[in-house]
């Protein structure tokens, strides 16, 4: 019997910890604080579970970006797997993937994040359409957060590009109701659709373009967030936080990681985590008005 799926997870989690905080484990070895440097892979996964540890008590999910682990070798899955295993299992987590490919690809890569690495919830981009998405959300207990309006500054180059998107009823005449929509809008409006028929689909909306998001949250007043961006990237949390809820006042994940992971880089790096963690805490809370 499967166990609780990520809505149920994370609504829990957020409720009991207060937080809509999500900690990204982007972990560079180059980048490890002075008391960690050349102890090699091991020092990677000993830093990852004192982030884990001390963020606890203020992050509500956690974002591992596979990118990391993967450019550590073959031994890289296996030091995430210890990684994923100091995540207690009642705090969901997303694979920043940003996976896309045809079927058959997309099913392999459904089953090793899903099925092997056991994670709850995964990145992917769209570009290759329905059919290169449709394995993840085969999984239903598991939430597909879809790259919409993403925090780089090359976001503009593709997705601002306005496009002919036409909703046309049955019977009415050809280019009736088509206008141009920028193309992260009809990426939302799409999902939002998919949400429909699954259930489990989510946004990606970077918080370095409120306004954007703010639009995004418009067409899919009910999608989960996951937004991006906030800290080190330049974006404005209290822009993000109120430009992204829901009119229930949640809906989204801030996801910061470089700004809670190298807080500090000597042999306070932990606690200085975990103060960093609580106040991102705090101030989502109050730009919400919690």
């Amino acid at each position: 019997m499967s166990g609780p799926g990520f809505l149920e997870k994370w609504q829990r989690a957020s409720r009991e910890r207060e937080s809509l905080l999500c900690v990204g484990l982007d972990p560079e070895l180059e980048r490890l604080p002075e008391p960690l440097r050349g102890g090699g892979p091991e020092a990677l996964v000993r830093f990852c579970r004192e982030i884990v540890e001390a963020t606890l008590p203020y992050a509500c999910a956690y974002k591992p970006n596979l990118a990391f682990f993967e450019a550590l070798g073959p031994q890289g899955w296996s030091l995430l797997s210890e990684v994923l295993a100091a995540i207690p299992p009642e705090v969901p987590v997303i694979a920043d993937a940003k996976r896309g490919d045809i079927g058959h690809t997309a099913r392999a890569y459904a089953r090793a994040i899903f099925e092997q690495l056991g994670c709850d919830a995964v990145t992917v981009q769209p570009y290759l359409g329905y059919d290169g998405l449709q394995p993840f959300l085969a999984y239903r207990e598991k939430l597909v957060f879809v790259l919409c309006r993403t925090s780089n500054p090359g976001a503009r180059d593709f997705q601002d590009l306005l496009v002919q998107s036409a909703e046309v009823g049955e019977g009415a005449p050809e280019g009736a109701g088509s206008q141009a929509t920028p193309l992260y809008l009809v990426v939302a409006e799409r999902v939002r659709r998919w949400q429909e028929q699954h259930g489990n689909c989510g946004l990606v909306a970077g918080a370095t373009y409120p306004r954007e998001l703010a639009a995004i949250r418009a067409r899919c007043p009910e999608l989960p967030l996951l937004v991006p961006g906030v800290g080190t990237q330049g974006g404005e949390l209290e822009a993000a936080v109120r430009a992204g809820l829901d009119a229930h006042g949640g809906g989204i994940l801030v996801a910061v990681s470089r700004a809670i992971l190298y807080a500090d880089a000597g042999h306070d790096y932990a606690a200085a985590a975990g103060e960093a963690a609580r106040h991102l805490r705090a101030a989502i809370n109050q730009a919400r008005g919690s």
